[in-house]
């Protein structure tokens, strides 16, 4: 697109469906807006998610035709930058206000992981029989998928899954049981 064409010309053009005026706004507008959010926000991350909303919000102002004064393109983008940034902080102080008013209620309390026997455990796979022990291995320690290990084993998807569940319940009762 031609630098000489004018914000208003490219506002005109975007009313009228013009995709290359479009993308010439971002051309323009996203490097501005870019270093608005990194002089604010002081976040790369955060910055470039503004470059996307304030673009966002400014392409859909310019299609329907929202924007009074053509020529104020650039005021237009840098005062929507300014009530997105404005709008992400309000929000971010009402999510902190919420959290401290409800937090105790949203958030579960952590309770402790019981203590795994690992000896016991080992003692418990090895009791297994070998093709038991061998999809729960493929299955949990290499994190292969039922397919995966089927394929390996010659044997089927499902056929897989009923060895894993089996050999599960077996693990999980001879881990309850006291020796």
């Amino acid at each position: 697109m031609n630098v000489d064409v004018s914000d208003a010309e490219l506002a005109q053009r975007i009313v009228s469906g013009d995709a290359a005026a479009e993308a010439e706004v971002c051309h323009r507008m996203g490097p501005r807006i870019r270093l608005y959010g990194l002089r604010h926000l002081r976040s790369a991350a955060a910055a470039d998610d503004l470059v996307q909303q304030v673009l966002l919000k400014t392409l859909e102002a310019l299609r329907a035709g929202r924007l009074r004064d053509a020529d104020k393109l650039a005021p237009f983008v840098l005062g929507t930058c300014r009530m997105t940034v404005l709008d992400q902080r309000r929000g971010a102080r009402r999510q902190e206000q919420l959290l401290e008013e409800f937090g105790a209620v949203l958030v579960p309390e952590q309770r402790e992981m019981p203590h795994l026997d690992g000896e016991r455990l080992a003692r418990c796979v090895q009791a297994l029989k070998e093709r038991e022990r061998t999809v729960v291995v493929m299955t949990f320690y290499d994190e292969d998928t039922a397919a995966e290990s089927g394929r390996v084993l010659g044997i089927s998807e499902a056929n897989v899954r009923v060895i894993r569940h089996r050999a599960i319940r077996q693990l999980r009762a001879c881990m309850e049981t006291v020796s």
